[in-house]
C-alpha cells in the first residue's frame, strides 16, 4: 500500500471519488477514503443468508433481495397450512404478527414488500379463489379470482397483477389480470397448460417457465398483455416446483424437482436459457423467490424436511474492490 501511495500521480491515478464508469483492470487511489481500489469481474454465486423464522414449503415470495416478503406455506408433518408472513431486510427475517386471513399454500403472488398480492391456493386440492392484499403491515381481502385454482404463479404489481397456470383438479393454462380491485379472464391462455410453474415480469410483459402437465416441462412462454407466445428457448432442466425472479427479458430460474431435488440455476435473456455454474447451496423444491437476475433471493422449500434456508444470488459482472496488503 505504501509503495502505491508514494507513486500516486504517476502510475496510479489519484481521485477524490471513485470513477463513475471504471474499466476492467483499472486501478486508482481514492484520497477521500485513503484506499487503493480496482475494477475486476465477479463470478455469479449464491451466498447463505439468515434462516427464516418458520421453516416451510409451498410458500410464496415477492419483493427484492433487500426487501423480500414470504407468506403462506405448509409444514409437513403434520400437514399444517400457514398464515405466517415474514419480511426480509437484506439480512434478517422478521415475523409479522398479522398473517394471511386464510391459511394456505401454493398461492400466486405479485408486488412488493409493502404492496403485495396473494391469490388462490390450497386447501382444497382444487384450489380457492380468494385474494388478499398486503400494505406492509396488514392483509385485507381483494377481489376473487374468476377461476379457483392452486399451484399457479403470478407476476406484476398489486394493482396490475397476473395469475396464470395451476390446477383446478386438472392443469390449466388460464390467465387472469388484476386491476387492484377485480380479476378478469384474459383471452390469452398459455400454450402449455401446467401447474407448479414459475413466473417473472409484469402484467403486460410476463414470463412463464417450467412446471408439470403430464410430466415435467421445460417450456417457456412470454405474455404481451393479451397472448402467450412459446419461446424458442426452453429451460435446460425441465422441472416443477421451481422459483423465478426478474423480468421477461432478464429472468432467473432456480431450484425445483426433476426428481430428485435440484439447486440448478438458469438465466434467461429473452431468447435462450443458460445454465449457471453456480447452484443453490441447498437443493430443494416448492421454494420461493424474489428480486431480479442480478440480485435475487431464494427461501424456504423442502429437501428432506421443511426448510428455513435463505440464499442470496449475486449475478456475474464488474465489481469495484478495495485492494489490501493481503
Amino acid at each position: 500500500m505504501a509503495d502505491y501511495i508514494n507513486i500516486r500521480g504517476q502510475s496510479i491515478e489519484v481521485v477524490a471519488s471513485d470513477p463513475a464508469n471504471p474499466t476492467q483492470g483499472q486501478i486508482w487511489y481514492n484520497s477521500t477514503s485513503n484506499t487503493l481500489k480496482g475494477e475486476g469481474f465477479q463470478a455469479a454465486a449464491w451466498a447463505t443468508g439468515n434462516n427464516m423464522n418458520t421453516a416451510r414449503y409451498g410458500l410464496t415470495g415477492t419483493g427484492t433481495q433487500t426487501a423480500g416478503l414470504a407468506f403462506g406455506g405448509l409444514i409437513f408433518p403434520p400437514g399444517a397450512y400457514l398464515t405466517a408472513t415474514e419480511e426480509y431486510d437484506g439480512s434478517t427475517w422478521t415475523s409479522n404478527p398479522t398473517g394471511l386471513s386464510t391459511a394456505r399454500s401454493y398461492l400466486a403472488g405479485a408486488g412488493t414488500q409493502t404492496a403485495a398480492l396473494g391469490a388462490g391456493g390450497t386447501p382444497p386440492t382444487t384450489g380457492v379463489n380468494n385474494t388478499e392484499e398486503y400494505d406492509g403491515s396488514t392483509w385485507t381481502g381483494g377481489g376473487n379470482l374468476v377461476t379457483a385454482r392452486t399451484q399457479s404463479t403470478g407476476a406484476g404489481t398489486q394493482t396490475a397483477a397476473l395469475a396464470f397456470g395451476g390446477t383446478t383438479g386438472s392443469v390449466t393454462g388460464a390467465t387472469e389480470e388484476y386491476n387492484g380491485t377485480s380479476w378478469t379472464t384474459s383471452p390469452g391462455s398459455m400454450n402449455t397448460a401446467r401447474r407448479s410453474l414459475a413466473g417473472a415480469g409484469l402484467q403486460t410483459a410476463a414470463l412463464a417457465f417450467g412446471g408439470f402437465d403430464t410430466a415435467n416441462t421445460a417450456a417457456t412462454e412470454a405474455y404481451d398483455g393479451s397472448t402467450w407466445a412459446t419461446s424458442p428457448g426452453s429451460l435446460n432442466t425441465g422441472r416443477r416446483h421451481l422459483a423465478g425472479a426478474g423480468t421477461q427479458t432478464a429472468a432467473l430460474g432456480f431450484g425445483g424437482n426433476i426428481p430428485p431435488y435440484t439447486g440448478a440455476t438458469e438465466l434467461y435473456d429473452g431468447i435462450a436459457w443458460t445454465t449457471s455454474p453456480a447452484s443453490l447451496g441447498t437443493a430443494r423444491y416448492t421454494i420461493a423467490g424474489a428480486g431480479n437476475q442480478t440480485a435475487a433471493l431464494a427461501f424456504g422449500g423442502y429437501d428432506t424436511a421443511n426448510s428455513a434456508a435463505t440464499e442470496e444470488w449475486t449475478g456475474a459482472g464488474p465489481v469495484t474492490k478495495t485492494i489490501t496488503a493481503s
